[in-house]
């Protein structure tokens, strides 16, 4: 390799990065997947994914550039002043959206081609699409959500009619679905929401009109939406709290193609997202048909938010794996100091410790979807049900986080380039942030994690499983066994901490969730490497996946600590003065 801009500098321009097949390049997820799914099954999922890895890194990603120079706009009238709300996209990203159906990005996991494999397959290639969607991904992730819940309702005419369209692969049959979620008062804390749904004996399916504010709508030109309301008793009163909220489908527009009594407030500026559109709107009698038992809304949504969950840790794996990619071949073209990047060995060491980090985030990711799939299909242990209830909060908070600091070291490694807005960079920074939102906020989650365990007694059988597969790497390769003795003792102060954290009472116990659904994850993704690095040893002789593990597992997997009132006292001071 020689050196650019020989003869002086004057004439010298910075080759920009490249993308190679976004799946051939990713050995980790090829690896995982070969060891998840059946012979036959990894046979086709390969095919499909290597086909697919081009497009995502050629195809994909011109529409992508012409969706974020083109962000969505609104026209609120028309010529003549008549209110028509329309907001308009690009054809980029109407182009991405007919992509997503032809590729099946939700179909795959209801046409259960593989079974429980399924998921896995279709997860794994929405971490392939996401990056190079401009954020379509959002809305899918709503449709499959919805679709999962729906699913549930089979027999009745709307939700036969919808779950058709939102997993069809027809660009021209299919939908997608917005989730309408969040207002004013409530964010995440549901309680707050205040949309009144009043009963009426319409036409058709449905059952009440909506009246209300929903403040941050993303895939807002989605043809449905599932939305929370509160059902007016026949005196005008309506119920409170969280247990007073029922779920309600909605069909954004009528048969002459105008909206449902929905008013388009305005589109928000967001931090990023730019080419997603994300809405304020007013529901002025929206029709809209309750969906499962009334005041059981947040248990019955429940069902579709697992899906979003998932999607928001496949989506986050997904944008640190491009980043990465890109660091990598980017390291390859830039000289300094006389050499490229990729032989300085304080930047390889930068690169591999973000790679240590997408081999944890990509095995759990992927472990997650099988548990999944093995729910949809029936086939789910209590075992595995208990696990999948703890890991999916889990997952979606700690690869958020994962992905944001990640990204933050991606842009830093291309030096100025990375700070200039032409080169793509930022826009990758200001789009992974919202992952640690979307969904619940990392502290929402490790509250979540806490409820898990408390009311459904996730723990035991997480932890049970987390000791056995560290235990069987090590029988398995012995070079694994120190590491694997990290895992175990590690599992075992997760076992000690709650009791005694439960037994400080609820501010003790939620001061300390986040630092313990951190130490649980890196305990449960350090049995993931394990098993993976023992499979990947034998199997193909590789050792990258070993190396991955050790060095996961050398770092403080559970720094646990029980809070008190003297250490809160100092938290009232320190964060408020």
């Amino acid at each position: 390799m020689s050196a650019p801009g020989a003869g002086g500098t004057s004439g010298f321009f910075q080759d920009a990065p490249s993308l190679p097949n976004v799946f051939v390049a990713d050995v980790v997820l090829r690896q995982v997947l070969q060891r998840l799914l059946p012979a036959e099954a990894w046979t086709e999922v390969e095919a499909d994914l290597v086909a697919f890895g081009d497009r995502a890194a050629g195809e994909m990603l011109v529409h992508a550039a012409q969706a974020e120079g083109n962000p969505p706009s609104l026209v609120q009238f028309d010529a003549w002043g008549e209110r028509v709300d329309r907001i308009e996209t690009s054809a980029g990203w109407e182009a991405l959206h007919r992509i997503a159906a032809e590729e099946g990005i939700v179909a795959i996991g209801y046409e259960r081609r593989h079974g429980r494999f399924s998921r896995v397959h279709q997860m794994a290639k929405l971490q392939m699409f996401h990056p190079s969607s401009a954020t379509v991904s959002c809305p899918l992730a709503m449709t499959d959500g919805a679709a999962r819940l729906l699913e549930g309702f089979s027999g009745k005419p709307f939700a036969d009619r919808a779950f058709a369209r939102l997993t069809s692969r027809d660009p021209q049959d299919f939908w997608t679905s917005g989730q309408w979620m969040t207002e004013r008062a409530g964010g995440s804390d549901v309680a707050g929401s205040g949309t009144v749904a009043r009963a009426v004996d319409g036409a058709g399916d449905a059952t009440h009109r909506l009246h209300g504010n929903k403040w941050f709508t993303s895939a807002t030109t989605s043809e449905m939406a599932m939305t929370l309301a509160r059902i007016e008793e026949p005196d005008g009163s309506v119920p409170e709290g969280s247990r007073g909220l029922s779920l309600f489908y909605v069909e954004t527009r009528g048969g002459d193609g105008r909206l449902a009594n929905i008013e388009v407030l305005r589109l928000k500026d967001k931090l990023g997202t730019k080419a997603l559109p994300t809405a304020e709107l007013e529901l002025r009698g929206t029709p809209a048909t309750l969906v499962g038992e009334p005041g059981r809304g947040v248990p019955t949504i429940t069902r579709l938010i697992n899906v979003t969950r998932l999607y928001n840790t496949v989506c986050a794996v997904g944008s640190l794996r491009r980043g990465l990619m890109l660091a990598q071949d980017y390291a390859k073209r830039r000289w300094v100091f006389g050499r490229p990047l990729a032989e300085q060995p304080l930047h390889l060491a930068t690169l591999a410790e973000i790679e240590v980090e997408l081999h944890g985030a990509t095995v759990l990711a992927m472990h997650c979807a099988s548990l999944l799939g093995a729910e949809d299909c029936g086939e789910a242990s209590p075992e595995d049900v208990a696990e999948l209830r703890l890991l999916t909060p889990l997952a979606k908070l700690y690869t958020a986080r994962q992905a944001v600091a990640g990204i933050s070291e991606i842009v830093e490694s291309f030096g100025g380039a990375g700070y200039v807005e032409d080169t793509g960079i930022p826009r990758m920074l200001r789009d992974v942030q919202v992952l640690s939102i979307w969904e619940g906020t990392t502290n929402v989650l490790s509250l979540d994690a806490l409820r898990a365990i408390q009311r459904d007694d996730a723990l035991g059988p997480t932890l049970t499983r987390v000791m056995a597969r560290a235990s069987a790497a090590a029988r398995a390769v012995p070079a694994l066994a120190a590491s694997a003795d990290r895992v175990v003792a590690a599992a075992g102060a997760a076992a000690g901490y709650l009791p005694e954290a439960f037994g400080g009472g609820s501010d003790a116990m939620q001061a300390g969730a986040r630092r313990f659904a951190y130490g649980l994850t890196r305990t449960v993704v350090g049995s993931l490497l394990l098993e993976h690095a023992a499979w990947a040893l034998q199997t193909l002789a590789d050792e990258r996946a070993m190396l991955a593990a050790v060095r996961w597992c050398s770092k403080d997997l559970a720094p646990y600590w029980v809070s008190d009132e003297a250490s809160r006292r100092a938290d009232r001071l320190l964060a408020l003065g």
